[in-house]
């Protein structure tokens, strides 16, 4: 995935929806991406669900219902999202983000395969 430059879109406005478990981000170039906060935790940037190589990611199970309970900005380049399952180490890039939202369909049904591959469930146990 491309860093940070100055030419990677800002956000312009960031707006949960707890009710729905949605969050809007408006870019400065005008896309508007909506993400399911089951998205975003089970796509943390972190070392917990990415581990620590190629290959050692960890499948998210049980994320359906999960929230985001507060959204804490890092920096002028991303957020970190503290989840209602407690997860919160993730921190979540302007570019990386942009990226999720380009690319959100395909990743969303990888996810779907790998959980069914897996024999495992969305729904929280």
């Amino acid at each position: 995935m491309a860093g940070l430059t100055k030419d990677t879109p800002k956000p312009t406005e960031i707006k949960l929806h707890q009710k729905s478990r949605v969050l809007d981000i408006a870019f400065s170039d005008g896309k508007t991406f909506h993400f399911s906060c089951e998205f975003l935790r089970i796509h943390s940037p972190s070392a917990e669900v990415c581990g620590h190589g190629p290959g050692q990611e960890v499948l998210q199970t049980g994320k359906k219902t999960v929230n985001i309970k507060h959204i804490e900005p890092v920096g002028n380049y991303a957020i970190q999202l503290n989840f209602t399952d407690g997860h919160n180490t993730g921190l979540y890039s302007w570019d990386l983000l942009y990226n999720y939202g380009l690319n959100q369909d395909k990743m969303w049904q990888h996810y779907l395969q790998r959980i069914e591959a897996a024999g495992e469930s969305r729904e929280p146990a």
